[in-house]
């Protein structure tokens, strides 16, 4: 297989894994602009008060979306009223740690490793919200472009009506704007995929001692890692050897970010926002990461079956949304095509310079 096609093959299964997320996500984002009044999210989130970081990190922990599937609603939240950093708090939280993984941790890592999983999983997107609150700057709220109070109020129209409209504005503004970074972070995260190797990230995963806890903190970032579906990998990684700390690392950091989520921030929220994101979340991974090795010391003994079918993984797998392959496919249809959308001007103007230069 060419290296061409490796890339775009890995591409694809990152958009088939993150379409249907963006999808229903675009759909929530659109009836929380159309149906939240900004008021109430100010009285919620829109504060650097510990509060709403906490009922931010809260509402992430239970909401089972993946880093790409959180940034609509992120984004809806940011510019309904919401301060950066409960936002961000929020966008930490979602993808790292849900009921599912929670549950699924607990069977298939065992008590230990699944604990520290479960209270790194709060404190450090509210470590990271109060960073982002305390060095913000202009981003700190875009309150401002958010829907006068006083034209929410003079909104006419049946409830079927109002939430068709924000269907559609979730997808024909939200939508739009978001695909077009999805699909292009999506093409880069396909290029780390086809130059790193699965073999690769098995071979030293599996050996603690070849790579710093840094070092699997930045290969994470770059990866597209679902949290409930990698803890049987992970499982699997520490069952051969692999450090209590990696596994938790690894974990942590490559399901709250992506290069299709990191992309999507800079462009639409800024590129401090992306610093006071990425920065704080590479420095809380190591930390706890560290913890973990030291809190377990080296004599950790692992789960010997990480396949075994507990009670836990049973209730688990219940929890989990299987999403079928074609619901899959036409959703990444629909991403491509809203992102085709948002660069028709750029291809309009291409081909008339090019025409131009024929002629």
């Amino acid at each position: 297989m060419s290296i061409v096609r490796q890339i775009l093959v890995a591409a694809l299964g990152v958009l088939l894994g993150a379409a249907p997320w963006l999808v229903v996500s675009f759909a929530l984002a659109g009836l929380m602009h159309e149906f939240v009044r900004p008021e109430r999210m100010q009285s919620e989130l829109g504060n650097t008060g510990p509060l709403a970081l906490v009922k931010a990190t809260v509402s992430g922990m239970l909401l089972p979306i993946c880093s790409c599937g959180v940034i609509p609603i992120g984004l809806g939240l940011y510019y309904s009223g919401a301060y950066l950093g409960p936002v961000l708090a929020f966008m930490t939280a979602t993808p790292i740690i849900n009921p599912a993984a929670v549950l699924l941790a607990y069977g298939l890592l065992g008590p230990q490793i699944a604990t520290i999983y479960l209270v790194a999983g709060f404190i450090v997107p509210v470590f990271i919200g109060t960073v982002a609150n305390r060095l913000a700057g202009s981003e700190i709220s875009r309150v401002e472009a958010a829907v006068p109070v006083s034209e929410l109020a003079t909104q006419q129209g049946s409830l079927r009506e109002r939430a068709i409209a924000g269907v559609r504005y979730g997808f024909s503004d939200l939508g739009v704007t978001v695909s077009k970074y999805v699909v292009i972070g999506a093409f880069f995260a396909g290029l780390v995929f086809a130059l790193v190797p699965p073999s690769f990230i098995d071979t030293y995963l599996g050996d603690p001692g070849l790579l710093s806890l840094a070092t699997i903190t930045v290969l994470a970032m770059l990866m597209y890692v679902c949290a409930v579906g990698h803890i049987p990998f992970v499982a699997a990684l520490v069952a051969v050897g692999a450090s209590p700390g990696t596994a938790i690392t690894f974990l942590m950091v490559g399901a709250a970010t992506n290069l299709p989520e990191l992309i999507s921030i800079t462009r639409l929220m800024g590129k401090r926002a992306t610093a006071l994101f990425a920065i704080p979340l590479v420095i809380a991974g190591v930390v706890v990461g560290w913890i973990a090795n030291r809190l377990l010391g080296p004599g950790f003994t692992a789960m010997t079956d990480p396949s075994r079918d507990s009670g836990t993984v049973k209730v688990a797998s219940w929890l989990i949304a299987v999403v079928p392959p074609w619901l899959q496919w036409a959703c990444t249809a629909v991403v491509v095509c809203l992102a085709a959308w948002a660069y028709r001007g750029q291809a309009r103007r291409f081909v008339q310079r090019v025409r131009a230069s024929l002629a």
